[in-house]
Parts: C-alpha cells; structure tokens; sequence
C-alpha cells in the first residue's frame, strides 16, 4: 500500500469549536505544514479526515508539529462510513490506543492487524508532551475500495441467484458477504436445498443464527446448527463467510468460525428473487458512550407547557445490572426524580418496570407525566409499561442529568445515591423533540463529562466466550466472568481441572478405594470420567463398567444365524481411548460357556470398530483360545476348548491384554442354532493400572544441564504442573522465550516459588512462599495458570496466589524459543534435583525419553518413600519401587493399601483362634531359621499386648497366652455384683491374689508394676476365644476360659503376631487353628469410623473440597450404626534380668460416644478375605455394647 496523496480527498479538521484552533487554514495537509495543534490540549480534541470514498485502511503515521515541542505519545482511531457512529479500531480485540511520538521530528509508524475499511478517520489524542502541547502531523497508507451494495427494507424483498446447474468435480459452496443492520432482527440469507430442506442465516437479537429448516416458511420447524457474533446491530459492517464442501459447512462471522455437519440434500443451493434498492440507506443515529465513573452528560430541561407535565425519552443499552439513567429536580415540592437500574431492572423511586435490561440490546425509554399520573414504558412495543398516581404534579426541573452527576458540583442540583451508567443513549428527546447532540459535543449546549459522542463503544466480552470447557460466560461494562459449577473445572476461565488424571494419583493423595472423578488429559478438552479405583491390591486399578459385566446365556431366534451384542460404557469414547493410552497395563476378560456351540470357526470376535480373529488369552491374529496357545484345549485338533464341539459344557476365558484391541465394543456369536447348542457369554469391565505420566521423571545432577522441547504454544491460555525434589535453595525449572514475551517457573529461594511472564504489557510476576524449607528432598507440586484474567500460582496446599492481568492490554502469549526444563537458555541458574509428571496444558512431556539422549540428566527419579512414606499408618513399612511405593503391612495388625483396615472378627462362644508358636526343641535345632512376621522368637525379654474389643459379655477372657512351663498371661472382664466391669490383668503364675484390677473410668492412663519370681519362657501358645485345653489352669480361670468370648475382637497384636490377620488372611500357611463359627466383620470402632474403609465418591456438582486435594466429597456406602464404647489402650512390658523380672503395663484409655443400632454392616471388598460377612453380628443387644481399645 502506498500513502494516500494529499488530493485524494478533503480534509476536515473537526475540533472543539469552542476552545479549538486551526493552525493553517488555507493549507489543510497537515504533512507539508507546520501541524495540526488545538487551543486547549485535553482528551476532547480529535483530527477528523474525509478521505473521499470508502478506503482500505493499512497503517498510520504520526510525527510532532513541525518547530515545537508538541507531539503525541499515544492515541484512539476511529472510523466511520459517514461521519457519524464511529467505531475504534482495536488491535487484538482489546488494545485501543497506539504509541505516539517521543520527539517532534521522528515518524512512528503504526500498521493495523486488520485493515480497517472506512471513508472517514478520527484520531483522539490521548497523551502528549508534558512540555508541550498537544501536535500532529498525519498520513495515512491504504488504497481505494469499492463494492456493490444492496438495500433491504425489511419487508418482502430479496436477492436471488441461482448457482450453475453445470457439474462440478466437487461440490464447494461459497458464500461471502458483508452487511450493516438497522434493527438487530431479520433474515440475511436463505439457502433451499431438496426434498424441503433449507438453511436460513437469520439475525435474532444481534447474534447470527444458523438455522436448518424442513419446509419453505418461517414458521417450518428448524433446529440450530451455529451461533456466532454479537452486537450485529450496530451498524457497522460485518463480514460473513458460508462454506460448504459436501456435508461440512463453516460459518465464519468477522474473525470467528464455527464448523457444523449438515444434511447431504444441500449440493446445490437456490435463493428466491424480489425487488431491492441497489445502494445502501445511511440514517444518521448518533449515541453517546458512557465510559466510566465520571461520564455525565447534562441538557437543559423541559420548556414550560400548558400540562405542567413532563415527556422525555431515550434508548440504552449496557452490560452492568445497575446505574443511573436519568436525574431531575421536582422544583415545585423540592424532591427529586431517579430513573435507575437496580439487579438489570428499572425503577422510578420504588416503581419499576421491564426486566433483564442488561442484556445489550437497544432498550428505548419513556417518561411521562400530565398532572397527577406518571407513565414509565420500557421497550413499549412489547408491553412494559408501569403507573402511579403521585399526589402532586411530576415535572422537570432546571436541568436533566443523564448517567451520573458532575463530579465538582457539590449544590443540590444533582445527587447520585446509585452507581454511575456505563452504556450507550441514543435519540434522547425532550418535549418530543429529538436533542442534537453533535451540538452538545461542540460544547453549544448541556454540558458533558467523560463521554464518547457520536458512537457506541460497547464490547460483548463474551462473544466468543473465554470461558473453557463449558463454563457459562457473564459481563458487566468492563469485565466478564465464567461460571464454572458443574463443569469439572476451575479458575478464572474454567481451564483448570479440579480432578486428578488417574486412580494412581489420586493414591498418591492418602485415598483408597471408592468412584472418582478422573480427568485423563487435565485441561485438554475431555471431560472428566467416573471410575471405579481399586486400591486393595498391590497395583492401583481403573475399573470401567459397561451395560452387560453378567454371564449372559444366548437364546436361539427363529431365521437368525448370528447374536450380535453390542457394549455400551459409561464414558466416551474418546476417554477410553486417552486412559488406555495413559495406563501401564489394560486388560479385559472374555468367557464363552458352551455345549455344542463353536467360537471361533463362526463370525465373531473381540474389537473396537474392527473385527478380531482371537479369544481372551490369546496373540492378536492367532485364531486361537486360551487353550491353543497353552496346549491343553480338549480336543488338540482345536485351538479352542469350545470349537471341539462336544455336548458336554466346556469353556474359553481368557484376558485380552493388547491396548489395539481394547476395548470390546461387540460381539458376534453364531452357532447356536442347531438341536442341543447352548452357550453364555461374559465380557468383564475394562481393567487399567499405572499411570505413565505420574511417574515421569527426569534428575538433573548439574545446574548446567536442561531438557528442551518445541516452543509452548499457550497463547490465551496456559496451565502448567509439575512435581520437584531438590536439596538446592534456588533454580529455573521453566523457561520460554519470545522476541519480547516471555514465560518462568523457579525456586527463587529455599522458601519461594515464582512465577513470572510477560505478554505485552510488562512483566507480571505472582510469589507463594512456604514457611517450611522446599530444599528438604521432599515431593512438592507446583500449579501455575496464565488466561487473559489472571495468573494464579499453588504450592502443595498452601493458598493460592493471584495476580489480575489488566482489562484492556495484551494478552496473547507468544513464544518463538525452545522450552527449556531445568535450565535457561543462557544456562544460569539452572535446577539441581528431579521434575516428575510435568504438564503443560494437560499434555505431559515424557522427560524419561528426552533424558536418556540428554548429557548431564538421568531417566527416572528414585526416593519416594521420604514424601509418601506417612502414608504408610499402624507400623506400616514404606517400600521404595522403581515407580512408587507400597506399604508393607506384614509388622502390623492392620492390612489394606495404606495399612489403615482393620482386621476384625465376630466371636460367639464356642468360636476359638489358637496360634501355636515354634517348640523349643525344634527352634534349637534349626537355629538358622529367620522367623517371619508370622512367627516369633521363644525367650521373650518383653510383652507388647495390643487389641481392640466390644462384648456385652462379663464376666469374659478376651486373651489368653501359655508357656510350656505353665505359666501364663490372660487378660479377663469381670463385673462385681452392681460394680462397673474392670479389667484383669493375670501375671504370668497362677496365684489369683497377684492379680491387678483396672478400673474402666476417665482417667487417660494409669501405670503399675508386677514382680514375680518367675520367668516367662518357652511360649507355646495364644488363644483368642474359648480356651480347649484348661487343665493346668485354676479353678476359677478354667470356668472362664470354657465359656468363650460373645463378641468383636480387633487388630490384635502380640508383639510382632497378628493372630487374627494370620487366621484370616494366611490360614494355609499360618500356625493357627480355628474351631466354631468364625465371622469376619468391620465391627471395630475404628473401622466403622475410618473414612478410609468406606468407598467414596466425587460428584461433579460439589468443588467445594480443596482443588486437587483428592478427598472424596460424598460417602458411596453409609451405614446406620455407631459406636457407644471407650477406648483403652495398654501397652504390657516385662523385663527380664539375672535377678528379677519387672514388668510394667501401660494402660491408656481414649473413650468416644456414639449411638449404636443393630444393622447389617457391609464387608470391605478385598480379595485377600477368605470369610464372608454375614448379617448382624452376634454381640449385637438391646443394650448399649461398649467398645474397647487395649
């Protein structure tokens, strides 16, 4: 483009003719004289230029007035097609201004994004030398533009035309055109395909529909295919673009394009013809913009009329909820009149009418007054009108204020009790006469402050909408706001995930098994899944059920040869698809039952979209069972078990395991048909472990060595997380460069996490600091957000942080640099430590794969344990693993994932568990065997006695150990006539004098000593129950010991023992004996009250749980009962030396209340267990049980 000559059209300069001046009157190109420079510099002047004919806008230029020291540092354009309703040119759909000069004498060139296309240029300075004046020298770049135009009056005329009926080799469609609307509803375009099907481009409340419609007429039945734009109404130009390449359609609206399917009928399209006027009407309309809290725009009041009445009128539109519309005097009474909005509704005083006003459209308003009746209409085609009957005459006073109030007037002529108007006015009337206010912007009449005249500056900010993954958008003047409930996700713009990306993580937070939320791309566009984790084995698995997990039997249908049965799962295809891709290992089990009914020698198989030739068990492609690959199918002629085609029942089951085949979508069975064929089918859910991303690694031994990948593209938005462990007190763990932008993540000091960027507008930079040492070579997490609103930084569960970004600036993130991980690109301050499970906008970027290529970084990251090892509870040991940890539950009378399960056993009286430990003569002669966890050694230098128990039984033995040398520790209830029950401690000699008594009270603990000229050698055994063998006993003890116990027993522990977790857990290769009925149960008081042995659930409808923390929101499985008991706990030590034995016994109590009800309690669900739970326990009574932890 070259510069526009200086004959090329008139120039106009349009000032403030009040305070104005023109320097050079007789020479209006500003370029060949000294400049343009007003009388007063303030922000009300502006440079007006008619370019002749509508041009196509490039660039602009600028420099100082010629001699001086008057020049611009930034300013506003605007454009118009007439010379009214102006437009600002905007860069990025937010910058508004342009950097100006810096001295009188230098050219600052400044190109437009978008050409802008327009006959008229206004330029409105904004800044200028503090030293000068305000001084322009201007050129503008572009080239003349010229289109055809065509006017619709809105009524029955039309443009038709008719595509060439001539074959094509492909049937492209498109339509491009540009219109300007006067009303914010009508029809723009209607395209009729075959068989009555038509597209209709219909303009509804200043959005473009895009409308699919069954028969000819408007009223026809349509559905919505696309919505773009906003504002259309505005009577600005807006280019629309239809294309369409057989049944794909994009819709394109200004910049925003929206892609849709449609019907195949639409090949070849016809518009209907009628008469039009072939230029375009240009009605001159001119607004006012209400910009901010000083706007006010103040006109002289209603002249005197026979009525004493009062009629005014305008239009609006706006974004906010509330502000002031109209104020005036009541000069007669001395009151005054408020014409507002409050919650996007109008009110007079208290009298309102109309409703939902702060939707953006035009909105027209009335206010009339004769005598004693005031009449308010809003929008008064469709009916809002409000009354009321003042007892005195409503009439204006001197002046009419419009918005707001001036901000120096301090009299009574105008009070705001309200917020200011931000918005638009047009066709303001005063006693039905329209008011020219291009003679109040010449300053000629009323008064203004802060306003924009001649044009309407409203934004819709919300089309198209920032708000991510279906956050609902809102706006006031200035800013929007994104609703994200019930979406999954948080932050500003909805782009954060709440949930984790797999069972594994959510593991790694303290959780057990139970339905989750989980979110496999992060803030990728899949939406978050509900899945079953199963935590109880020693990998974490992701359980995905489908419609039919049952075995199903095939039922013969008469003219069928083929029982085709599809799957449906409960989440989406692409899920599936991104968990299986993001898990270690997948399987799924397939089972064929059958009886004379062949598998695979008739169609059928296992697949996703594509046909298998294999079974459960077996390769892909094989043709083969389970059986086949193994070689023991019944029949060895036969790959499978059931292709024998015996009349006897025989099975194929098998796990499919490879991820291509996964999962099963459906399955065709066929041979069923024939006399005496039979068959049932099952397909389990599919089953995923490991996460991929979670453990991804990369060690970094040396501040000098980085990983780098391509440049991050986050333009709008970016999410960015990771894991460290570091003993280094500072370094970058991310960095990305632009030419002028740039985006950082680093450990600025042993206390502080920075995040840092810049996108235009200068550097922004948000802090979290720690009270606690992050150099500790623990696992911390680091979550950081950019989106045009905010940027928020998380540090493991310390607050957020947030920094606002600025509402009118730049905001697109642009990066051109490799990212570099660990380092910076000039190699300073680089990280020392390990980044595990790094994310950027939810992809993951495998650091293990680029570190093995890369010098000076390692694969992997070792040391988990130091992080997650307080995961492990009740003397659980944590284990290191390549990937992870696990619990190593064998020193602990808990069992489950983090050892937190209690192992808990319904007793009745003839119920016995006797644990038998090694015989002396047999521990002498193997002397190298190291006893396990299970055994334990026979010279005990110290008793450590632990149990939990709720009876109502009493007298009762809850425990009772033996030696081969006769002697004993027993542990007794016994209740005393009227007496509260009390605890009995036996030494380890028969003499019942010797025995302590605890009283079961208040106190938190009491100790006490036991001597005895004995030793306690030689243990032989531990019986839990009804004692069997009491001979050696004393009287009273055997009585006690025949009756058995009535009640729970839980985690018992003697010393390293877990006779209970033996019995239950490891019969077969326990030493222990069960006699009587033995029932498993969770009646111990932690186990009813442990959040961890339930299952749990996240809902989507609740986020309000702290972000990524993990911890279910709502109990899937809830029971009825509670817990009436105390809580005691001893802790039973003997010493033994040369001389004697001390033992102290230490008893501590802790006492909770609950109310108890007999129910049904429900088994945790592990595999482990060998005892099914049964209903009601037995020690259930009408009586409140107490409950016991020793």
């Amino acid at each position: 483009t070259l510069p526009l000559p200086s004959d090329h059209g008139e120039l106009f300069v349009g000032h403030n003719h009040r305070n104005g001046e023109e320097n050079n009157e007789h020479h209006p190109d500003p370029i060949r004289a000294g400049g343009w420079s007003p009388l007063v510099s303030d922000r009300y002047q502006w440079l007006e230029v008619d370019l002749g004919e509508r041009t196509k806008i490039t660039a602009v230029a600028t420099q100082g007035r010629y001699g001086s020291s008057d020049w611009l540092t930034s300013y506003l354009l605007m454009f118009s097609d007439t010379g009214h309703n102006w437009k600002q040119y905007r860069q990025e759909d937010s910058i508004g201004s342009f950097p100006g000069n810096s001295n009188a004498d230098s050219v600052v060139q400044n190109k437009l994004q978008q050409p802008a296309f327009a006959r008229f240029l206004r330029l409105i300075p904004l800044d200028w030398n503090p030293n000068g004046r305000i001084g322009l020298r201007l050129e503008t770049y572009g080239c003349p533009y010229t289109s055809e135009v065509v006017s619709f009056d809105g009524g029955s005329s039309g443009l038709a035309f008719r595509l060439s009926p001539v074959p094509r080799k492909t049937s492209r469609e498109v339509v491009s055109l540009k219109f300007k609307a006067l009303r914010n509803s009508g029809t723009l375009l209607q395209a009729e395909g075959r068989d009555g099907l038509s597209l209709s481009l219909e303009l509804e409340r200043g959005k473009l529909f895009l409308l699919l419609r069954r028969g000819g007429t408007s009223s026809s039945e349509s559905r919505r295919l696309a919505s773009l734009g906003s504002l259309l109404d505005d009577q600005h130009w807006h280019h629309v673009v239809l294309e369409q390449k057989n049944a794909h359609l994009n819709l394109t609206v200004d910049k925003h394009t929206e892609k849709v399917q449609i019907a195949a009928e639409f090949n070849h399209w016809d518009i209907k013809q009628g008469n039009v006027t072939f230029s375009c009407a240009e009605p001159v309309s001119v607004a006012v913009t209400f910009t901010g809290p000083q706007s006010f725009l103040q006109l002289p009041g209603a002249t005197a009329s026979s009525s004493g009445g009062v009629s005014l009128g305008f239009q609006f539109r706006t974004w906010n909820k509330a502000g002031l519309l109209l104020t005036f005097d009541l000069p007669q009474q001395g009151g005054v009149v408020w014409l507002y909005l409050s919650e996007a509704r109008l009110r007079l005083q208290i009298h309102k009418g109309g409703s939902a006003l702060n939707d953006g459209q035009w909105h027209s308003v009335d206010v009339t007054s004769r005598r004693s009746r005031l009449m308010i209409s809003v929008d008064k085609e469709e009916g809002g009108v409000a009354h009321a009957n003042p007892p005195f005459p409503v009439t204006a006073g001197g002046q009419l204020f419009f918005g707001g109030c001036p901000a120096e007037d301090h009299s009574q002529d105008c009070e705001n009790p309200f917020d200011v108007f931000q918005g638009c006015m047009r066709l303001l009337a005063v006693d039905n006469q329209l008011v020219d206010l291009i003679t109040v912007q010449q300053r000629l009449l009323g008064n203004y402050s802060q306003l924009q005249i001649d044009m309407c500056g409203i934004i819709d900010r919300c089309s198209p909408s920032r708000c991510e993954h279906g956050g609902r958008c809102s706006q006031s003047w200035t800013v929007f706001h994104c609703n994200c409930s019930d979406s999954g996700y948080s932050g500003a713009t909805c782009h954060s995930a709440v949930y984790e990306q797999s069972c594994e993580a959510y593991k790694h937070n303290g959780n057990t098994s139970g339905h989750f939320y989980i979110d496999v791309d992060g803030s990728g566009p899949i939406k978050p899944q509900l899945v079953y984790c199963n935590m109880t084995e020693e990998n974490t698995w992701m359980v995905m059920q489908h419609n039919n997990t049952e075995l199903t039997r095939l039922k013969p249908s008469a003219g069928v040869k083929q029982h085709s049965v599809h799957f449906q799962y409960s989440a989406q295809e692409e899920q599936l698809s991104a968990a299986i891709s993001q898990s270690e290992h997948c399987e799924q089990e397939l089972s064929y039952h059958c009886r004379k009914s062949r598998l695979l020698n008739t169609l059928g198989g296992p697949g996703s979209g594509r046909i298998q030739t294999y079974w459960g068990g077996a390769h892909p492609g094989s043709q083969q069972c389970s059986c086949g690959l193994q070689g023991d199918c019944v029949d060895p002629q036969h790959y499978c078990n059931c292709d024998a085609d015996r009349m006897e029942w025989t099975e194929d089951s098998g796990l499919l395991t490879h991820k291509e085949s996964l999962p099963v979508r459906s399955l065709v069975l066929g041979d069923i048909q024939r006399p005496g064929s039979e068959a049932a089918y099952r397909v389990g859910p599919l089953r995923c472990h490991g996460d991929k991303n979670f453990w991804n690694a990369a060690f970094f031994d040396k501040e000098t060595s980085y990983l780098h990948f391509p440049t991050f593209h986050g333009e709008l938005s970016a999410d960015i997380s990771f894991l460290f462990k570091t003993t280094a007190s500072s370094g970058v763990f991310l960095e990305n460069l632009g030419i002028k932008d740039f985006i950082r993540i680093e450990l600025s000091s042993s206390t502080q996490v920075l995040f840092s960027f810049d996108v235009g507008n200068g550097p922004l930079e948000v802090l979290v600091e720690s009270r606690d040492p992050l150099n500790d070579n623990r696992w911390h997490r680091v979550r950081a957000e950019r989106n045009i609103k905010e940027a928020s930084l998380r540090l493991d569960d310390l607050p957020v942080a947030t920094q606002e970004a600025p509402t009118d600036g730049h905001f697109h993130l642009q990066l051109n640099s490799q990212l570099f991980i660990g380092g910076t690109a000039s190699r300073q301050k680089g990280f020392r430590g390990c980044i595990r499970s790094l994310q950027l906008n939810g992809v993951t970027l495998d650091l293990e794969e680029r570190a093995k290529i890369t010098p000076g970084v390692q694969p992997g990251c070792p040391g988990h344990c130091s992080s997650y090892g307080s995961l492990c509870q009740n003397q659980g040991r944590c284990v290191e693993r390549t990937n992870g940890f696990h619990c190593d539950c064998s020193l602990s009378a808990y069992t489950g994932v983090f050892c937190q399960t209690e192992v808990s056993v319904s007793f009745k009286p003839g119920s016995s568990v006797s644990y038998t430990f090694k015989e002396p003569y047999e521990l002498s002669r193997n002397s190298s065997a190291l006893p396990s966890s299970i055994y334990s050694d026979m010279t005990l230098r110290g008793e450590n006695v632990s149990l939990s128990f709720r009876t109502n039984q009493s007298p009762a033995l809850l425990l009772y150990v033996s030696s081969y040398y006769r002697e004993h520790l027993a542990l007794l209830i016994n209740k005393n006539g009227e007496q509260d029950a009390r605890l009995i401690v036996l030494p380890f000699f028969n003499p019942l004098h010797d025995k302590q008594f605890l009283d079961i009270d208040q106190n938190a603990r009491e100790d006490f000593n036991l001597t005895s000229d004995g030793e306690f050698n030689a243990v032989k055994s531990l019986v839990l129950g009804r004692v069997h063998e009491s001979d050696d006993l004393d009287p009273d003890l055997a009585r006690l010991a025949s009756l058995g116990f009535a009640g729970c027993l839980s985690v018992v522990q003697f010393n390293t023992i877990s006779p209970l977790k033996a019995a239950l857990l490891h019969p077969d290769t326990s030493p222990v004996v069960i006699s009587g009925p033995l029932v498993q149960s969770n009646c111990g008081s932690a186990g009813s009250a442990n959040p961890y042995a339930e299952e749990n659930t996240h809902h989507l409808s609740d986020q309000s749980g702290s972000v990524g923390s993990g911890q279910p929101l709502v109990n899937a499985i809830r029971t009825d009962s509670a817990l009436i008991g105390g809580v005691i706990a001893v802790a039973i030590f003997v010493i033994v030396t040369a001389l004697a034995i001390t033992a102290r016994f230490l008893y501590r109590r802790k006492e909770t209340y609950r109310n108890q009800e007999a129910k049904e309690v429900k088994q945790e669900d592990s595999q482990d267990f060998s005892f099914n739970n049964q209903a009601g326990s037995q020690n259930i009574s009408t009586e409140n049980p107490k409950e016991f932890f020793i």
